[in-house]
């Protein structure tokens, strides 16, 4: 009787490990598990209830505003002051203060396509005095710089005007020039125009606190900690699971 052939048969390794090797050194040691489980969740919910809110704080200025929609200084460069120079200076004076750093950022951007500075501080509530204390001192310095750029501005317009209207009074003492004349009081007037729109610039909303909690949320935080929890309850169980055996093996050595 012919026997049938038989297929390769599947190698055997003393050091492979199962599912049920797996399962087994688990079950041994689920009470590590359970601990560790238990521990890393009971903080992550104790973290979740009692850690601090925070809020966002938020500055808003309006940037002078000259003709056709044009800004006295570009928003850019406003921005790169605040950001390289201003807001360095403010913490720099706080740590020199209280020699210690500012506690919150205070991060400026200017929304697309308008004439608006954002300055955005992230605490928790008991700071929020100090937060429109240096919020102010940022919008102080801007104020005035920009009362600045906006004088040298109207008192250029002011010396052109005077000058076109110098220049049209000579014209009007000679002859054939009307044409002239016409384009010096069209100049005039734009000017005029220009002086007349300008805009100083203005705080619209001083440090107002965001309705909604800016940190982590609660329901996060429980989820996050009962996650870590699992796998450090399984890595632990199963570290707890290779130190008993290498102990038993320097035991039986």
């Amino acid at each position: 009787m012919v026997e049938p052939p038989q297929g390769p048969s599947r190698p055997q390794y003393d050091d492979e490990i199962s599912l049920v090797d797996l399962a087994t050194t688990f079950l041994r040691r689920r009470r590590v598990f359970y601990v560790i489980f238990v521990m890393v969740s009971l903080v992550g919910v104790a973290y979740a209830l009692f850690a601090p809110e925070k809020y966002e704080y938020v500055t808003l200025m309006k940037l002078a505003e000259k003709a056709n929609g044009k800004y006295v200084e570009e928003p850019a460069n406003i921005i790169a002051e605040l950001d390289s120079l201003w807001v360095p200076d403010l913490q720099a004076t706080y740590h020199a203060e209280n020699s210690r750093n500012l506690p919150f950022k205070l991060t400026a951007s200017n929304p697309k396509d308008t004439g608006l500075i954002r300055i955005v501080s992230e605490a928790s509530p008991p700071l929020a005095e100090l937060i429109e204390k240096n919020h102010r001192k940022l919008i102080e310095r801007l104020s005035s710089e920009q009362e600045q750029a906006l004088s040298r501005l109207r008192k250029s317009l002011e010396k052109q005007i005077a000058s076109l209207d110098s220049t049209i009074k000579m014209l009007e003492e000679g002859e054939n020039t009307g044409d002239a004349i016409a384009s010096a009081v069209e100049k005039q007037l734009a000017l005029e125009s220009d002086l007349q729109s300008l805009s100083p610039f203005e705080a619209l909303v001083v440090s107002r606190q965001s309705g909604e909690n800016a940190g982590t949320s609660r329901s996060l935080i429980v989820v996050l900690s009962i996650m870590l929890g699992l796998m450090a309850g399984v890595f632990i169980a199963f570290l707890a699971e290779f130190i008993g055996l290498v102990r038993n093996q320097l035991a039986g050595e």
